[in-house]
């Protein structure tokens, strides 16, 4: 399908956004009519601009209030129609959006709005141009697909259709299911939003909240998937308002924003390969086949199976990698060895593998001069490395390529935002680095182990414009699925937390974003610089939090002390047991259920200010304890204050 995007979701100058659109492949532009009003150029030089970077004009929008009008609006606002028309004939585009009313003046009355959309379709006809009615969601009397679609077939004339949009539909809770009946020739042009569920004024929410496919909550497949069922085959495109986005550099929102296109549309083609190859003989798998084989729709490789993380890697230079090396220790990290050819060391504790690297000439020792010691990158288990990597790739993620020697392991890697590097590792033989690595003279004459096992999850802080780069990387890229988002509170604002995982669960990202400048987290975005974050905090799974505390305790490992008060509170809410309650306390443990599920947890005090551990017991529990966040922030803010 001919892929498109409105200028109005990119931010610059009109130049710049289609620059940032052409180096993201879009086949053309839907021109927001602001952005040409404060194009300092005529419309022949703007057409001949798109031309020169391979875009067409698909589009002109929007045309307001036109349709109900009293005859004397409606006289000026044909008027005001043929100088649009005159521009889009310069402009080379031969489609404008009408949108439904909002004008005081429009009067309930379907037939006169019929009648002179139908002079307006003839007036464009006479330029070979046509004209698409868009319902608005907060139009005066047309809010709905279905009230658009019943005065565009009374209009009867071939040059007028309907302009559908995803946001419009969905945020009334509109059912999209009738549009797979309308014919797909008088749809004459497809326009898609995502957004969060929020309860707000619609008009708010759509001019400030808007995202890309997979950025948000709406139900999109099934939208795209019913507008494909009616025979539609014109442009997909993307209209998005949002405050973010106005700010963010376009050539990152226009990757994200063709990242969005392909990703919706693998996956609404899997539910028609899906329709066309089941058990059912009925229409349905006539109609599939039938889609199938009139519209290309994306088709990357399957996003591979996640056996767990394969390892964390963290950039540092000699001094803060003698340090963390040896808190490592203290956490029960066995040193196993020395990469052969680089200044890197390996750490293990049960499937858990952590690797020092203080290389002067790699890309971990670049951040850290950046960023100071911080998590550089981390591999990903993987059945089938090449397919991951394959996949990331066609969803237009850049591939790494790490320095090797002879007979070193050579691991597929791409480039995640914020510019961390992600291994795919095979699964096979336990995701093991020994091959690359060494044994020093005195390694493994560490700490005993202290029952860690496993990476239950890590958690990263970004800035407020790349948790939507972020979101639609992990389910897009790394196949991985949404779950709750929630506000939390720490002692100076709010931070945004949405946690994604497989569906194995053997792979969990936790996503935080801070909504004021004050909180930690944005401290520690802030000291990363252009990267906006990465990984601050590293959760390790144990089966018995009490025996591993005791022993890291005995390690000399310091953990924020929480405040007596939380379990005080424990008692009061839960039936715990005053036993087990003071044992919790006695060694920081925080507490959380869920139906039938437990999840134990602890945090240790930050290293270098830039991340920190937290030790986890996990039963039957899917979320990540996030009751608990902020006794866990206060108490760090309250530590940090004291130590100070």
């Amino acid at each position: 399908m001919r892929r498109s995007v409105a200028t109005v979701s990119m931010s610059g100058t009109l130049r710049q956004k289609l620059e940032a659109i052409a180096a993201a492949r879009f086949d053309a532009i839907e021109l927001f009519e602001n952005d040409f009003i404060n194009f300092n150029g005529s419309a022949r030089e703007l057409r001949s601009m798109a031309a020169d970077l391979g875009l067409g004009i698909d589009l002109y929008q929007p045309f307001r209030d036109f349709e109900g009008m009293p005859d004397d609006a409606f006289g000026k606002s044909l008027d005001r129609a043929e100088r649009k028309f005159d521009l889009m004939e310069a402009l080379g585009a031969p489609l404008m959006l009408v949108c439904s009313n909002t004008s005081p003046l429009a009067v309930d009355d379907a037939a006169r709005s019929a009648a002179q959309l139908h002079v307006l379709a003839e007036r464009a006809a006479r330029r070979n141009l046509r004209v698409g009615y868009e319902a608005l969601a907060w139009g005066r009397f047309v809010k709905r697909f279905g009230q658009a679609w019943n005065i565009v077939e009374g209009a009867g004339h071939p040059h007028l259709g309907l302009v559908l949009d995803s946001f419009h539909t969905l945020s009334l809770n509109d059912d999209p299911s009738g549009i797979a009946a309308i014919p797909g020739e008088r749809i004459f042009f497809l326009q898609m939003a995502d957004a969060p569920l929020l309860a707000m004024d619609v008009l708010q929410w759509a001019r400030h909240h808007r995202n890309f496919p997979g950025q948000g909550q709406f139900d999109l497949e099934n939208f795209f998937l019913q507008v494909l069922l009616s025979g539609y085959a014109g442009p997909l495109s993307l209209e998005i308002f949002n405050d973010q986005f106005r700010e963010t550099p376009n050539r990152r929102t226009a990757v994200d924003a063709m990242r969005s296109l392909l990703f919706l549309e693998s996956r609404v083609r899997r539910r028609l390969e899906l329709a066309r190859d089941g058990a059912d003989t009925g229409p349905a798998r006539a109609v599939a086949k039938r889609t199938l084989q009139r519209v290309e729709l994306f088709d990357p490789p399957e996003a591979a199976t996640l056996d767990g993380f394969a390892f964390l890697e963290f950039g540092a230079d000699e001094a803060a990698a003698r340090k963390l090396g040896a808190l490592l220790e203290q956490f029960g990290f066995l040193r196993l060895g020395r990469h052969r050819s680089k200044a890197v060391t390996l750490y293990r504790q049960g499937s858990i593998q952590l690797v020092v690297n203080s290389e002067a000439s790699s890309p971990a020792r670049a951040r850290f001069d950046t960023q100071g010691p911080s998590v550089c990158a981390f591999g990903l288990a993987t059945p089938d490395p090449m397919q991951a990597a394959n996949r990331a790739s066609a969803l237009l993620s850049a591939r790494h390529e790490s320095p090797r020697g002879p007979d070193q392991l050579q691991l597929p890697a791409i480039v995640a935002p914020g510019g961390t590097i992600v291994h795919f590792v095979p699964s096979a033989g336990g995701a093991s680095l020994d091959a690359d690595f060494v044994a020093e003279p005195g390694a493994g004459n560490s700490t005993p182990d202290a029952g860690l096992e496993t990476i239950d999850h890590i958690a990263l802080g970004l800035a407020q414009d790349q948790f939507d780069t972020w979101t639609l990387f992990g389910r897009a890229v790394l196949g991985l699925e949404r779950g709750e988002s929630l506000e939390l509170a720490d002692p100076f604002g709010l931070i945004r937390s949405s946690g994604f995982a497989n569906p194995e669960r053997s792979v969990r990202l936790v996503l935080n974003v801070s909504l004021s400048q004050r909180t930690r987290t944005a401290r520690q975005v802030s000291a990363t610089g252009r990267a906006g974050g990465g990984v601050q905090h590293i959760a390790l799974g144990t089966r018995d939090i009490f025996a591993t505390m005791k022993r890291l305790r005995e390690n000399g490992v310091r953990f924020v002390p929480i405040s007596a008060n939380y379990y005080d509170d424990l008692l009061a809410r839960l039936d715990l047991g005053e036993d087990r309650v003071r044992q919790m306390q006695a060694l920081d443990i925080l507490y959380d259920r869920s139906a039938g599920g437990e999840y134990l947890h602890a945090y240790a005090e930050p290293f270098a200010d830039r991340f920190f551990f937290e030790i986890v017991q996990r039963s039957a529990y899917d979320a990540y304890g996030a009751v608990n966040a902020p006794a866990r922030m206060a108490a760090q803010e309250q530590n940090a204050t004291a130590s100070s």
